[in-house]
C-alpha cells in the first residue's frame, strides 16, 4: 500500500499512529505530497480529486480518504484493535469525530493567514474557530477525561494528536489553562512510541 503524507499534517499523523499501533506501519510506503486549498501542489488528486491528504492507495490500485475512513480501513485488516465492535463504538466514534472538528478548526486558522492577504484575515473568524476549539477541550475535559485514561482508541489516539497540533500550530492558545486532568493526561499520552515517532515537522 501506499500513504500520501506530509509530516505537519495532524490527520496524516493519526494514519501513521494507526499503522504503529496496529503493527503495520512495514505495510506502507510513504509517499510526500504538499499544497493548500488554493494551490494543489503535488497533492494526489488523481486518487483523490479533492486534492487532500492522507490518501492511502491499496495494492489493487483502489484508493481511500479521508483518515477517518483510512484508520477504520486499516483497524478493520488489523482486527478491530481501535474501533471495537462493542457497545463502546460510538463513543469512541464521536470521540473521535470532537477531536478532528477541533483539527478542522486549528488547520482553518492556519490557512486563514497562509492563504489570504494580511489586509484580508477575518478576526471574527479567527475567533470563531478558537470558540470552537475551547468549546471541544471543555467538554473533553468534563467528560471524556476518564474515557481516554482507558484502553487505547481511535477516539484516544485522536484527541491527542489534536492536542499536539494545538502545540504545533496555535502555541499561545494555552489550552492547558483550567483544564488540569486533560493536560496530565496529554502529557503522559505523548510518551507513547506511536506518538514520539510520528512528531509533526514542517518541510525543510
Amino acid at each position: 500500500m501506499k500513504l500520501y503524507f506530509a509530516l505537519p499534517s495532524p490527520f496524516v499523523r493519526k494514519v501513521r499512529v494507526c499503522l504503529i499501533e496496529t503493527g503495520q506501519e512495514a505495510d506502507v510506503e510513504l509517499i510526500d505530497a504538499i499544497g493548500t486549498p488554493i494551490d494543489a501542489g503535488n497533492m494526489p488528486t488523481e486518487h483523490n480529486p479533492l486534492g487532500k491528504i492522507p490518501c492511502l492507495i491499496l495494492d489493487d490500485g483502489r484508493a481511500l480518504y479521508d483518515s477517518r475512513v483510512i484508520t477504520r480501513y486499516l483497524d478493520a485488516r488489523a482486527g478491530g484493535v481501535l474501533y471495537p465492535d462493542d457497545a463502546a463504538l460510538w463513543r469512541i466514534l464521536t470521540l473521535e469525530a470532537m477531536a478532528d472538528g477541533v483539527l478542522d478548526a486549528a488547520v482553518l486558522m492556519v490557512y486563514e493567514h497562509r492563504c489570504r492577504p494580511q489586509h484580508l484575515v477575518c478576526e471574527s473568524w479567527l475567533d470563531g474557530q478558537r470558540e470552537k476549539v475551547n468549546r471541544a477541550l471543555d467538554a473533553i475535559e468534563a467528560n471524556w477525561v476518564d474515557h481516554l485514561e482507558g484502553r487505547l482508541d481511535m477516539g484516544v489516539i485522536s484527541v491527542g494528536v489534536a492536542l499536539e497540533y494545538l502545540d504545533f500550530r496555535h502555541p499561545g492558545l494555552d489550552w492547558r489553562s483550567a483544564r488540569g486532568r486533560l493536560s496530565a493526561w496529554q502529557a503522559e499520552f505523548s510518551g507513547r512510541a506511536s506518538m514520539a515517532a510520528t512528531q509533526p515537522a514542517d518541510p525543510v
